[in-house]
């Protein structure tokens, strides 16, 4: 008897350990009141609260505070707020629970330009100094300078514990109209210090995106001629009200928020915006700018090293937001980093104890060569798209998430999952599109036609339940003609494509979810996470992936959910996958199809005409006229084709290239994401140019430019050159991927 009933107590405890934490109330509202602010103000007066106003741009809903309630209780209140419940013109009310919220940093060529900041030198993300080997300038931000973007104009605010307002290299771009305390509810956001320097996380942020360049302070902030605003919301209760006020501060006003937070990265929490927070984003991608939408850029997660994964993240994984990962200075996977199909693209940050981290503002009027994290790629994004948006500031919440997918590049960012989707762009659950591009965006920004109307599409509804046993795969296939009935709804073209799923299983942490576009294109919607033991599934939880971006929706999309079951769950215990919904979001016309008859007219203006009698040319052009009106094309641009249209569909049709062009005018050239092997890509003519014979790849044309040789060959790793036989001193190690000489003992 002994044996079974350890037996049955063993398995009873992955349940037991699976109960989730009481919720903690706290003494405040949410309330929806017909009726307007004076009938809210009566209500609250009536009941013993204190009306604390309209909550962000919420219309008839109202924040009331009860000064008698328990400030924090993990029991609901009842009693005298019943009779608030029961008034007729209250039409909903929520008393607030306590979110846990974590901010994501993490615990534990000589140069063009030159500032007089003292940390200008270590800000090896940006440029290359004389006495620093280990740079990386790909994203190119001072090359965006140079083209006279700075961020004069935009409003950026930090979403955090607050900042230092005084700070004296923040202190010239501070916005008081863009800054808001609502912990405290006043308007001055400096944060709380303390002996421990707790709240330092919105300061180190801001100056990233906007700390003045040249006042021989500190750093230089990546839009160092922005507006900076911050809302201190992080130091106390999070809640529902907290978060939708902070989305919500001033949105006609602010172009940018930055969050560099969210649920706990602990890899067993699936937590996201409540109600009224998913209002706020709707409200300010619909109504803020002027219409233009709200830009949200978000911290995908530090939960690398707990299993997490950033699809149970609502905040990284919602449409609005965009979600931005790290790399190390490397090229490599950060410990800290977590995988998902919603990360849009990636920036460059800290790394293990060893690497190199990133310097920017701190407390008490200081400097810091700590910030981690992807706390840090959040407002590196965020000032590069304030770049953007001084370059054309009509850019939409969609455009500006456009132009990223279009500009960003794998570089040598390191990871096996690299893909080339069915649109011919590359993509990783680890870097999204690649390493962001500042350059680019500016010049791709400034020419940028606004991106097609937004289509939504409920692809498919599946209702019909389905067992999930261990070991096993449960498959299901949906064919979708996106809406192609329904010229409002239609989607030709995708963006954004979310998974609706309601699922019933004993440990969540043992399912892993992937979704296959018609294209072939493969999202891993969920991945394994050991610590989530929680036996609460999915309740109409919402994966989104970016991964088939610019790829056509129609066709046949694939779920595929597997049950791998933990050594502590008995196998027996299957799960179930109730329904699921496949929604489809893009557009109807090709978005980066800029081919028009001015295009036409342009082509046609470049041939040469000969002298002749003025009524001859006249004839002649407008011959010349039908014949372009006769041969010109009209349909989509293969994705690689630049700003200047296409002449069919092909690659090698394009009339410019977004990334490289490979070939000659003889030969015939066509548009390529990345070069092949034998070429290297020159970033200035955007050419693919030919090695040097023996090299497999190369940084340039030069004989000592190799980096790895082809077959037949060794790489001399002193001098870069790829030779045929061995020099003196020298033997032949073809035990290697790629063989290369080596010093003999």
């Amino acid at each position: 008897m002994r044996p079974s009933a350890a037996w049955l107590l063993l398995l009873a405890l992955p349940a037991c350990l699976a109960a989730p934490p009481r919720p903690v109330y706290t003494n405040h509202w949410a309330v929806q009141v017909l009726g307007g602010p004076g009938e809210a103000a009566r209500l609250a007066s009536a009941y013993g609260y204190v009306n604390l106003g309209q909550i962000g741009n919420l219309e008839n809903y109202y924040h009331f505070h009860h000064s008698r309630t328990i400030r924090r209780s993990t029991l609901s209140s009842r009693g005298r707020h019943n009779f608030l419940r029961m008034d007729p013109k209250v039409k909903w009310l929520q008393q607030q629970e306590v979110k846990r919220r974590v901010k994501r940093h993490v615990r534990g060529d000589p140069p063009l330009i030159h500032f007089n900041d003292p940390m200008w030198s270590k800000m090896w993300y940006m440029h290359c100094g004389d006495k620093n080997n280990r740079c990386r300038s790909e994203m190119n931000i001072p090359a965006a300078w140079q083209r006279g973007y700075t961020g004069k104009n935009v409003v950026v605010t930090i979403l955090d514990d607050g900042i230092e307002t005084s700070h004296p290299d923040l202190v010239q771009n501070y916005d008081p109209q863009a800054s808001y305390d609502v912990n405290d509810n006043d308007c001055d956001p400096s944060p709380r210090y303390d002996a421990s320097n707790e709240n330092k996380h919105g300061t180190r942020c801001a100056g990233q995106v906007a700390a003045k360049a040249n006042n021989s302070n500190c750093i230089v902030g990546i839009a160092y001629n922005a507006r900076i605003g911050g809302v201190r919301m992080l130091d106390g209760d999070v809640t529902d009200v907290v978060e939708a006020k902070s989305l919500g501060i001033r949105p006609d006003y602010i172009d940018i928020y930055s969050a560099s937070w969210g649920p706990d990265d602990d890899g067993k929490t699936v937590d996201g915006p409540g109600e009224l927070a998913k209002q706020a984003f709707e409200y300010g991608i619909k109504k803020g700018r002027k219409g233009l939408g709200s830009i949200f850029v978000w911290a995908s997660g530090n939960g690398g090293r707990e299993g997490d994964h950033c699809s149970c993240d609502g905040y990284t994984n919602s449409i609005y937001t965009i979600s931005i990962s790290s790399s190390t200075d490397s090229g490599l996977k950060p410990w800290y980093l977590e995988e998902c199909a919603s990360t849009l693209a990636t920036t460059y940050s800290s790394g293990a104890f060893y690497e190199q981290k990133i310097v920017t503002t701190d407390l008490r009027h200081g400097c810091t060569e700590g910030h981690t994290g992807t706390s840090v790629s959040a407002p590196i994004v965020t000032g590069i798209i304030a770049l953007a948006l001084e370059a054309n500031p009509s850019l939409t919440w969609r455009d500006v998430q456009h132009l990223i997918v279009k500009t960003s590049r794998p570089l040598h960012l390191k990871a096996n999952d690299w893909k080339t989707n069915g649109a011919g762009r590359k993509v990783s659950h680890l870097y999204g599109y690649g390493l962001v591009n500042a350059e680019a965006i500016v010049m791709e920004s400034k020419k940028w036609k606004k991106a097609p109307t937004q289509h939504v599409c409920i692809g498919s509804s599946d209702r019909t339940p389905r067992d999930i046993h261990a070991d096993q795969m449960v498959r299901t296939t949906t064919v979708t003609n996106a809406c192609a009935n329904h010229y409002d709804q239609r989607v030709v073209y995708l963006e954004h494509v979310i998974v609706r799923v309601s699922i019933e299983h004993p440990r969540r942490g043992d399912l892993q979810i992937n979704l296959t576009s018609p294209s072939g294109t493969e999202s891993q919607l969920l991945a394994r996470r050991a610590f989530d033991i929680s036996n609460e599934g999915f309740k109409n939880w919402e994966f989104m992936t970016v991964h088939c971006w610019g790829e056509k929706a129609e066709g046949e999309w694939t779920l595929k959910i597997h049950d791998t079951p933990s050594h502590m769950r008995n196998p027996e215990r299957r799960g179930k996958l109730k329904e699921w919904s496949l929604i489809l979001y893009g557009t109807a016309e090709h978005p980066y199809n800029a081919t028009t008859p001015h295009h036409s007219q342009s082509r046609m203006l470049e041939i040469s005409v000969p002298k002749m009698e003025p009524s001859k040319t006249t004839v002649f052009q407008s011959q010349m006229e039908v014949v372009e009106e006769e041969e010109e094309y009209t349909g989509p641009c293969h994705p690689e084709c630049g700003n200047k249209g296409c002449d069919g569909p092909n690659a090698d049709q394009c009339l410019n290239c977004i990334h490289y062009s490979l070939g000659s005018v003889k030969a015939g050239r066509v548009c390529v994401s990345s070069c092949p092997s034998g070429y290297f890509g020159d970033n200035a003519s955007r050419r693919c140019r030919r090695c040097q014979k023996g090299c497999e790849t190369c940084t340039g044309r030069g004989r000592n430019q190799c980096t790895s040789c082809q077959r037949g060959f060794y790489h001399h790793q002193e001098t870069n050159l790829c030779v045929v036989f061995c020099p003196a001193g020298f033997y032949a190690d073809e035990s290697k991927d790629v063989n290369s000489l080596q010093i003999g003992a």
